[in-house]
């Protein structure tokens, strides 16, 4: 009998056969994560004069369970960043603790001048494509909202390929089709942001906000929602859309027992 570790747990040879190591694939190149597992659905983010409005909802599905109903997706960095993340909750948790250990050595730098948006949004973005280079990418879709310097708006994305862009409004996942027209229709291009004050800019994406709860079927009613001013980051976690329930549904003509 073989009492070597490695010979544990395997089959009797002389029951079932030489034993072989095709199990190992040795032969193939590594596997990495092919697809996500529990993700988060969109990011909604807009410009107005004075700053920007980011806003993600709490939910983490397990495939289409809403398993998690309390998962933070819009993370505060420093006094002047947020970043929104959508897709693999795993990989946000990565770039959680990554933001977290770059911010310790930004505290203990004896560098005065701290990240803004846009440094930070440089720097995911270098991440994102050096993951993806190697054929391992973070599958996350981010949204860097926050200041340019000392009071200019700055609102960028980057996704797992590495991909970045910049606009006055964005939205990730499905909210890139059913939110956008909303924004836009506010905020169709730059020059419009300075029209744009912050109690404007809160009920657009509350808008959008309501409209991904009821037409995404991946979206919840409970939000988080960052406000970014040149006074600072104001975010609160626990918004819960008011007056929305699906009550209005018993009206509508072959919903649930009625027949007339």
């Amino acid at each position: 009998m073989n009492h070597l570790p490695q010979a544990w747990g395997r089959p009797r040879d002389d029951v079932y056969g030489a034993y072989d190591h095709s199990h190992f694939q040795t032969a193939g190149p590594n596997q990495h994560t092919q697809s996500p597992i529990v993700t988060g659905t969109s990011v909604v983010a807009a410009k107005f004069k004075d700053g920007v409005v980011i806003a993600a909802d709490n939910l983490a599905s397990y495939g289409s369970l809403a398993r998690f109903t309390d998962v933070k997706r819009l993370r505060k960095f420093n006094d002047e960043v947020v970043v929104g993340f959508g897709g693999d909750v795993s990989d946000m948790q990565y770039l959680d603790r990554l933001l977290n250990s770059l911010d310790i050595r930004e505290n203990y730098s004896s560098n005065d001048t701290s990240l803004n948006a846009k440094n930070l949004h440089t720097y995911l973005a270098k991440v994102m494509y050096k993951r993806r280079s190697d054929f391992n990418p973070l599958w996350n879709h981010l949204l860097i909202a926050g200041l340019d310097g000392e009071t200019m708006p700055f609102l960028a994305s980057a996704d797992l390929l590495g991909t970045t862009f910049s606009s006055p409004t964005l939205a990730t996942g499905f909210g890139a089709h059913l939110a956008q027209p909303i924004l836009r229709r506010t905020i169709p291009d730059e020059a419009s942001v300075a029209n744009v004050s912050k109690e404007e800019a809160v009920k657009l994406v509350k808008e959008c906000m309501k409209v991904l709860f009821y037409r995404d079927a991946r979206s919840m009613d409970k939000y988080s929602i960052a406000i970014i001013t040149k006074e600072g980051v104001d975010l609160t976690e626990d918004n819960k859309l008011e007056n929305q329930s699906w009550a209005f549904a018993e009206s509508i003509r072959g919903y649930g027992t009625q027949v007339n």
